[in-house]
């Protein structure tokens, strides 16, 4: 006599039964996704600002809305120009370049309030594309306050090594900038708390070393700008991060010389 036929179903694997069914088999190389909670207090402008920007930055991260009428604007690059893209945050954004750099044909690509991660995001099309000589980096103050994400010291420097990483696949020489001290001020008192300065000079130690091992020039606002205890210079700021018309001054001849030695390498 024979045995009896084992019941298909105890023949099947599961995966394979899932697909008899009609339900292909589900996959997930990712663990599941944290939930964060953020119970920092942002204050009167900085919270709405945030609010404002979260949604935005879910169809754009990089926003790299903002500049491109500007690109698409702008002339393309001639052998004589020597043009020369300043990326940045807001310390960029607000430098007049064409006061402190009359003649030059120098592009602003600063945005307020950006990280790293967002400049490395739009360094394509706000550094690549507009086919400069050389580009000046300067990032980081953002990143360290973890006011859009939470950054490590390794993360901003090898998001600003990334950007380098570009520039030289595209023929593009890079001015590295050490990022700017930063104090308390009557009107703000709570920088140094938010924008941790121990943190800013180490990784402004790395920057350097990078733009030593590297043959780039380095731009040392930091020093122009500190007073003896390694805090911004009080003559210099309002509101402890942002340079007034005078640091800009002081910064100017820093990026003049740095981009000098650049374009003059062979």
């Amino acid at each position: 006599m024979k045995a009896p036929k084992a019941p298909l179903a105890l023949l099947l694997p599961a995966a394979a039964l899932l697909i008899a069914a009609g339900e292909p088999q589900h996959y997930q190389s990712s663990p599941e996704r944290r939930t964060v909670t953020d119970t920092r207090d942002w204050g009167p402008w900085a919270g709405p600002f945030r609010e404002k920007l979260v949604p935005s930055m879910m169809q754009d991260f990089g926003e790299r809305y903002l500049y491109a009428p500007a690109n698409a604007a702008l002339k393309p690059a001639t052998k004589g120009d020597d043009r020369v893209v300043f990326l940045g945050d807001s310390i960029t954004d607000m430098w007049d370049l064409s006061r402190y750099f009359p003649g030059k044909a120098y592009v602003n690509r600063g945005i307020g309030a950006q990280v790293t991660a967002q400049m490395l995001v739009r360094f394509q099309q706000d550094v690549v594309a507009l086919q400069p000589r050389a580009v000046v980096i300067l990032g980081g103050v953002n990143d360290v306050s973890g006011f859009l994400q939470m950054e490590s010291e390794d993360g901003i420097v090898a998001n600003i090594e990334a950007m380098a990483d570009i520039a030289d696949r595209h023929g593009i020489r890079v001015v590295l900038c050490s990022i700017l001290p930063v104090t308390n001020t009557p009107t703000a008192d709570y920088v140094i708390r938010e924008r941790k300065p121990d943190e800013l000079r180490r990784i402004n130690t790395r920057l350097q070393a990078l733009a030593k091992a590297r043959g780039y020039a380095f731009a040392d606002y930091y020093s122009a700008l500190a007073d003896k205890q390694g805090l911004m210079d009080q003559r210099f700021t309002k509101d402890g991060v942002h340079p007034l018309a005078e640091g800009y001054a002081r910064m100017a001849p820093i990026a003049k010389a740095a981009i000098e030695r650049t374009l003059s390498r062979k």
